[in-house]
């Protein structure tokens, strides 16, 4: 399966978007996908994740009360919906599949290309 992500663009502080991942060349509703991003001038690092079984984890604190990620396998997708969005979510977020929602630190397999957010007034 292909995965391709989009959605970004600038926002200002306190806004929202909506991430889409889509799958293309396979069922997405076979695998775990996961949302991972990458700041200017920083390590990636694991956003969120949810299973085939649509059970959801949060990899970071500061993004548990204002990230959703869902699942429609009805149309191939994932959605990552950030709200009251921050300087600090600038970066450029990737989807991913896999088995399991493992979200290793430093680990990150094949992903989609990245789609930037850039938050800012």
């Amino acid at each position: 399966v292909q995965l391709q992500a989009s959605g970004g663009g600038l926002v200002q502080p306190g806004g929202s978007l909506r991430l889409s991942c889509v799958a293309s060349g396979g069922s997405l509703d076979q695998w775990a996908i996961g949302w991972f991003r990458q700041a200017p001038g920083k390590e990636r690092e694991w956003v969120s994740c949810i299973t085939k079984q649509d059970i959801s984890s949060y990899a970071l604190d500061s993004v548990k009360d204002r990230f959703n990620i869902s699942r429609d396998n009805a149309r191939n997708t994932v959605y990552l919906q950030m709200g009251s969005l921050k300087s600090e979510d600038t970066a450029v977020y990737y989807c991913t599949h896999g088995f399991h929602c493992r979200m290793i630190p430093g680990s990150f397999p094949a992903a989609s290309q990245g789609t930037l957010v850039t938050v800012s007034s």
